[in-house]
């Protein structure tokens, strides 16, 4: 999951090839031109509106995706986009973010949770593309699940995320060995088999959460011939079998997504998904002119309001979570993500737990989500993994406002008002406002209550996230928002043994490179346990041991909101951000 930084949406006036159904083109009455009749409706609280076929929905990014490439992928924005794309034999519902079918048409997991065997559904295609012979895609099989598994379990620069299966299924580490030493064992990973239409995968030990593990987009799978044909390139040269396939993109300006006609999947009334034809996403950091663009009907959906302009909507705001707007549709759900500050822990400074926990006692929370998040978010005063579902975090007590604490530790350190700490940089990612205020906001209260001055450097996404991946980032700014709904993805992020042994080698997903043996056994015993009531219990624990480590900084965890154009139907939020536009469609004026 991946890493989540700043999202949102806005609109450039750029066209390729659009037609007449462009959303933004209205008939006399109000309606988007170039929408047909569907068959049935859709039941919206007590409300029932007819299905339509056509449009083009337009979301924006404030910052560029990173790789869409599914062993490669880490960073929301692309996950957006390339979760309408790929797909794999899980998926999560929009709605509820439970774990259900997707292209598994059955699956089966044996008494202790070791072995889980998925059945693959039949008339799965993948996208037409020059990578088959004829441009025609082919069929999805079960080899092509064993061998993207495989892949996910070598050893090569564009693997990001072997970690998933690292520890977890039989034979993997094996693997990934022998294609380090050139030498690839026959047969790839012995615990990933390949019976009649199903895959088979055993488990070193037990995990109850496995199927959550596969709803990842490192499970998405793709075709051999993809990989043969542009490699690295994959980025942005997609192959899947999901309800949309690549159009055009353009870096920094426009990702356009066309419907898949050969999509396998209809709803419960008959009709061929996805609902409507085009999927237009642009890359416009300033928020401002995303609001604008919004509200100027140039945009679909907004999500995160700058925070600067929050005074000035917040009139039609309440209005809306009142049901009362008439310009907008209002959607607000607690964030499953931690917006936070790392410390790497190899440096000389940050090594000195006195410094870590100095720097935590000395920012005001409270303050920073009351006044320079206008409110949006709820104050990072437990651990790190946030409140959701039956993982409680309020009993996690965590860093309160000391001063007076912090620059005794401060003086503990060596480091009275500051001393020796005069060239300190806090790197942040570049795109909306809110990240440039919060930094700001913590410049001042560290230098006002601890004499420590900090320089602040925005970097362009990529750019941030190759250097703090490295270790050439000794302190910065990021945030996680859970790949799937369970503690574990949030806590792997401090496993220790994630952590190469090479300093400048990519450390992904322990990017702080903390290490603590009684940390990582814990961890361990919580992903072996089968009983949820113990495992979060240890995962209690485990989030507890982080704070008396002062192993990063928490500032806030999410809450989102949302805005939906009246037209939008079908497009439920949820605490992930997950997206799945495969069932979204537009209403006319007259329901």
């Amino acid at each position: 999951m991946k890493n989540i930084f700043l999202f949102t949406l806005v609109s450039l006036m750029i066209v390729w090839g659009m037609t007449s159904c462009e959303p933004t083109e209205k008939t006399k009455e109000g309606n988007p031109i170039g929408l047909t009749e569907a068959k049935g409706h859709y039941l919206e609280g007590d409300k029932k509106y007819k299905i339509w076929y056509g449009g083009i929905f337009r979301i924006n990014e404030v910052e560029n995706f990173k790789n869409l490439y599914p062993h490669s992928l880490t960073d929301a924005i692309s996950s957006h986009i390339g979760s309408q794309i790929y797909q794999g034999f899980f998926r999560l519902n929009q709605k509820t973010l439970k774990v259900e079918k997707c292209l598994a048409e059955d699956y089966t997991v044996n008494e202790d949770a070791t072995v889980w065997t998925m059945t693959l559904r039949d008339g799965v295609y993948f996208h037409d593309d020059a990578c088959f012979e004829g441009g025609k895609g082919r069929k999805v099989t079960v080899d092509d699940f064993k061998y993207c598994f495989d892949k996910l379990c070598e050893s090569y620069p564009d693997n990001k995320l072997y970690e998933l299966f690292q520890d977890r299924v039989v034979g993997a580490k094996e693997y990934f060995a022998s294609t380090q030493s050139g030498s690839p064992l026959e047969g790839g990973v012995s615990g990933v088999k390949v019976i009649g239409n199903s895959i088979e995968i055993t488990l070193s030990s037990p995990f109850s959460a496995f199927n959550k593990v596969l709803s990842h987009s490192a499970c998405w799978v793709f075709p051999k011939e993809a990989w043969n044909k542009y490699g690295s390139d994959m980025r942005a040269k997609c192959v899947g079998s999901g309800p949309f396939k690549v159009d055009v993109i353009k870096e920094s300006v426009q990702v356009r997504l066309v419907r898949n006609d050969n999509y396998w999947e209809s709803d419960e009334h008959g009709n061929q998904l996805p609902y409507i034809n085009i999927i237009k996403t642009t890359f416009t950091q300033d928020k401002k002119t995303e609001l604008s663009s919004f509200q100027s009907g140039k945009l679909d959906m907004i999500w995160k309001l700058p925070v600067e302009e929050m005074s000035s909507v917040l009139g039609t705001l309440k209005e809306a979570q009142n049901g009362e707007n008439t310009e907008f549709q209002y959607q607000q759900k607690r964030g499953m993500a931690t917006q936070f500050y790392c410390f790497l822990h190899t440096s000389e400074l940050f090594s000195d737990i006195r410094v870590r926990k100095a720097f935590n006692l000395a920012i005001n929370r409270e303050d920073l989500v009351k006044y320079t998040l206008q409110g949006e978010g709820e104050p990072g005063i437990h651990g790190f993994v946030p409140d959701f579902g039956a993982y409680d975090n309020k009993t996690i007590k965590g860093f309160n406002f000391d001063p007076e604490q912090a620059r005794e530790l401060m003086a503990e350190s060596g480091h009275t008002d500051g001393k020796g700490l005069e060239n300190i940089t806090l790197y942040i990612n570049e795109g909306g406002s809110t990240n440039i205020l919060l930094a700001e906001a913590i410049q001042n209260q560290l230098r006002e209550n601890i004499g420590v001055k900090i320089n602040i450097e925005p970097l362009q996404m990529p750019i941030h996230i190759q250097k703090f991946q490295t270790g050439q980032e000794d302190f910065w700014r990021i945030a996680w928002v859970a790949d799937y709904p369970d503690p574990e993805n949030f806590l792997k992020l401090f496993y220790g043994k994630n952590v190469p042994t090479d300093p400048t080698a990519e450390s992904f997903p322990n990017f702080s490179r903390y290490t603590n043996p009684e940390f990582d056994a814990m961890f361990e015993r919580a992903l072996a346990e089968v009983d949820d009531k113990t495992r979060d219990e240890l995962f209690h624990s485990c989030d507890s041991l982080l704070i008396a480590d002062a192993a990063f900084m928490p500032i806030y965890y999410d809450e989102y909101i949302r805005l939906l154009k009246l037209n939008v139907r079908a497009f439920p939020q949820n605490a992930m951000e997950y997206r799945d536009l495969s069932r979204v469609f537009f209403s006319r004026d007259e329901e």
